[in-house]
C-alpha cells in the first residue's frame, strides 16, 4: 500500500506532545480499580504493581484479586480479595472471582497465572461477565488464547498489551485472515493492526522494530522507544500497564492519545 494512502498512520509521535492529558488526573480520590493475577509460586509483580498504583494515583478503592493459595504466604492486605484456587494454586472458577471484576471502573489483569484449562475458563468467564474496562497484559494473553475469540469483540473496552509473537498467536486463535511476522516491515505491521482494530473494538499496544505501536478503531500511532523512558524490556512491566489503564480511565474516549501520554 502506498505510504501516502495510509492517512490513518500517525508516525513518530512523542509522548511529551500529550503530557497535557496528565491534567485530567483528579486531585480527589476517585475510581475503583482491580488488579488481578498471581499463583501460589509467583505473585511479586502483582503486589509491586498494586503498590505503584497506590503511590502514584488518587484511587478511591484498589482491589488486589489473588488466588486463596496465597492467603498463608502473604501478610494481611486490607485491599486483597482471595478467590478459590485450583490444586495447582491458580484461579479457579467461582462466583467470587466474577463478582470481583464487577462494579469496577478498570480491571487490570497482569498475569503470573498458572497455564491450565481451569484457570483459562475461570478468567475468561469472569471477563465475559464484567461490564468494566479490561486490560490484558503479560502472560494473560497466552492464558486466554483458546478463549480470545469470545473476548476481543466485547464493547465495554478492551486493552491488550502484547508482544508481536503474542499477537501473532492471538490472530491465529481467532482465525483472523492477516498474519503478523517478526520479520515484516513496520508498514505492514501498521496496516495489519489498522485492519484488525477496524474489525474489533480493542486497543492494541505492541513493539516492533524500535517502535511502540498503538492501534484503536483503525487509527495507528508509532512512537520511537528512544523518545520514552522505557526499554524493549521495561515496556512489558506491570507499571506501564497500570499507567495505560489509569490514563485511559481519566481520559475516556481517547484511547490512542491517553496511551501515548502514559509513555511519558
Amino acid at each position: 500500500m502506498p505510504m501516502e494512502k495510509m492517512d490513518y498512520w500517525k508516525k513518530d509521535l512523542f509522548p511529551k506532545e500529550y503530557q497535557n492529558l496528565e491534567w485530567n488526573i483528579p486531585e480527589q480520590k476517585t475510581g475503583t480499580i482491580s488488579i488481578v493475577g498471581g499463583n501460589s509460586q509467583n505473585f511479586s509483580s502483582i503486589i509491586k504493581s498494586a503498590e505503584f498504583l497506590q503511590q502514584t494515583y488518587p484511587i478511591n478503592t484498589l482491589k488486589i484479586i489473588l488466588p486463596d493459595s496465597l492467603k498463608t504466604k502473604l501478610p494481611p492486605l486490607e485491599t486483597a480479595i482471595f478467590t478459590p484456587s485450583t490444586s495447582s494454586g491458580s484461579f479457579d472458577k467461582s462466583p467470587l472471582l466474577s463478582d470481583s471484576l464487577k462494579n469496577t471502573d478498570f480491571n487490570i489483569l497482569l498475569g503470573d497465572f498458572s497455564k491450565n484449562s481451569a484457570t483459562t475458563i475461570a478468567i475468561s468467564d469472569a471477563i465475559k461477565s464484567s461490564t468494566s474496562k479490561i486490560l490484558l497484559a503479560r502472560d494473560t494473553i497466552d492464558l486466554l488464547g483458546p478463549e480470545m475469540a469470545n473476548i476481543v469483540d466485547r464493547e465495554e473496552g478492551l486493552f491488550i498489551i502484547g508482544s508481536m509473537i503474542q499477537l501473532q498467536k492471538m490472530f491465529r486463535a481467532i482465525y483472523y485472515p492477516k498474519v503478523l511476522l517478526l520479520s515484516m516491515p513496520i508498514m505492514q505491521a501498521v496496516e495489519a493492526l489498522h485492519k484488525f482494530t477496524l474489525s474489533y473494538p480493542v486497543t492494541i499496544f505492541t513493539f516492533h522494530q524500535e517502535k511502540i505501536i498503538i492501534a484503536n478503531a483503525g487509527e495507528v500511532a508509532t512512537v520511537p522507544i528512544s523518545s520514552t523512558p522505557y526499554t524493549p524490556i521495561s515496556i512489558w512491566s506491570g507499571n506501564i500497564a497500570c499507567k495505560i489503564a489509569m490514563m485511559n480511565l481519566y481520559t475516556p474516549g481517547k484511547p490512542l492519545e491517553a496511551t501515548i501520554a502514559a509513555l511519558s
